[in-house]
């Protein structure tokens, strides 16, 4: 897909739009080939939300299995290894991923066209990454994979970047993130008050720290609100 010039990502793209256009770049593409397409932006930007919505699409217009969801999430580190590293209240950052294993994974999504591989996730409800959970077929040809720090400028990640053929940065309002971020930790069993503590204190350090990767991206977009299913 032709990368197009960063500019004001206003007015908002539509989705349909996205997905005509990964479309369209599937169907032009070599047989054989697998595209890697990375949504990278601060946290609670829609990422997850528009990765997975691509890959419903794409798999709805070229048959299950064409497109797989691969989430950097799955990469978090157990609440264990948190815990023994005394990085639990730093959820989220950078050094609480396993970067090199998100790496590695992405390096074999990039070489073995013959082998199921299979992605973990993160559950919210657990807090807790979860092993297998999605699966990326021999016959995948697109993979959407998704998180903060993909274009980021440190060791692990700038390889991460080096993979990825696409690179698409979400851009959304602060003030819509925060009632985003703020409404998952409550739905996490947080009160309210810790809720806003955390964003103030965790992820919206976090969030500045992603936008200085901006320029890094190969696109820089928002997104109107998605479909409802």
């Amino acid at each position: 897909m032709k990368s197009e010039r960063q500019s004001d990502p206003t007015p908002a793209e539509q989705p349909a739009d996205l997905v005509a256009q990964l479309l369209a770049t599937l169907r032009s593409a070599r047989p054989g080939g697998r595209m890697l397409l990375g949504l990278t932006g601060a946290p609670a930007a829609g990422k997850s939300s528009l990765a997975r919505h691509l890959v419903a699409e794409v798999n709805r217009a070229l048959g299950q299995g064409t497109a797989a969801y691969v989430p950097m999430d799955g990469f978090h580190l157990s609440n264990a290894q948190l815990d023994r590293l005394d990085l639990r209240r730093r959820k989220g950052a950078p050094a609480t991923f396993d970067v090199r294993g998100y790496l590695s994974l992405l390096e074999r999504l990039v070489a073995d066209r013959f082998h199921d591989i299979y992605v973990p996730d993160f559950d919210r409800s657990l807090d807790e990454p979860v092993a297998a959970r999605h699966l990326v077929s021999p016959g995948t040809r697109l993979v959407v994979t998704e998180g903060n720090y993909l274009a980021a400028d440190a060791p692990g990640w700038a390889q991460v970047r080096s993979l990825l053929g696409e690179l698409w940065y979400l851009e959304a309002e602060d003030r819509v993130r925060t009632d985003r971020l703020v409404r998952r930790h409550q739905s996490g069993g947080q009160d309210r008050r810790s809720a806003e503590d955390r964003v103030t204190t965790n992820d919206h350090p976090n969030g500045e720290y992603v936008k200085l990767s901006r320029a890094r991206c190969t696109r820089i977009l928002r997104v109107a609100d998605l479909p409802q299913a």
